[in-house]
């Protein structure tokens, strides 16, 4: 899949505007856009034209865009952006839930929703096979030795803080919700049991943050979740 230049954009926004506005951007850096004004077309085109990732608004009208998400999910991995006007955390959730790989809320700078893209496409090409050393700044983490490094120096986890650092390694630069992270550590008879973690985050970034005030790799996604940052993706 391509990462850049060559790679097919699906739109799918009821705005004319918008869609005029994301495919000249998305052109100008050598995107190759297909667009939907509807969920169905959403749903027919991901089918037909098989893009390499799709940038979604929720309000849609006739389907909405969660619907659209979680019909797409049944059958396609492919990456999806959600991009709405919608700003309540529970929607975020329920978009991340539903198998959505980022959200960018409206209004929003075409640098960031860029960077986002980048970020998907290039998980998407890695999640076929898990690579055994995962590295973002200083940190780096070997998922095979279970070794964890900050600046060459070891650092040593809990295994609970471990698996909580590994399950953010695994979708790097994606938000993963407090309900996944905790079923996927904890198992599923602890995903409201957010308590735990706000200790271990906590405790992962006093090993691995240089100020774990001001955190540089896990970054909080205020009411939704947690995401390991990829600093060649972002500003440094």
């Amino acid at each position: 899949m391509p990462i850049n230049g060559n790679a097919r954009i699906l739109v799918v926004d009821d705005e004319p505007q918008i869609r005029r506005f994301l495919s000249a951007s998305l052109n100008s850096h050598e995107y190759t856009v297909i667009e939907a004004h509807t969920g169905n077309d959403a749903i027919r085109l991901c089918t037909t034209a098989q893009p390499d990732l799709v940038i979604l608004d929720l309000g849609l009208p006739d389907i909405d865009g969660r619907e659209v998400l979680t019909r797409i999910r049944e059958w396609s991995r492919v990456p999806i952006i959600v991009l709405s006007v919608r700003f309540d955390e529970q929607d975020k959730i329920d978009a991340l839930d539903r198998g959505a790989d980022d959200y960018v809320t409206k209004p929003f700078g075409m640098g960031e929703l860029l960077a986002r893209m980048r970020t998907a496409l290039r998980h998407r090409v890695g999640t076929s096979e898990e690579a055994p050393l995962f590295s973002t700044g200083g940190l780096a983490v070997d998922l095979t030795r279970r070794v964890v490094t900050v600046d060459g120096e070891e650092v040593r986890l809990s295994r609970k803080e471990y698996e909580v650092l590994r399950t953010l390694v695994k979708h790097a630069g994606k938000v993963v919700t407090h309900q996944q992270l905790l079923r996927e550590v904890w198992g599923p008879a602890h995903v409201n049991e957010t308590q735990y973690l706000r200790v271990y985050v906590g405790q992962l970034r006093q090993k691995i943050e240089r100020d774990p005030t001001q955190p540089r790799y896990i970054i909080t996604e205020a009411g939704v979740g947690y995401r390991l940052r990829q600093l060649d993706d972002d500003d440094q």
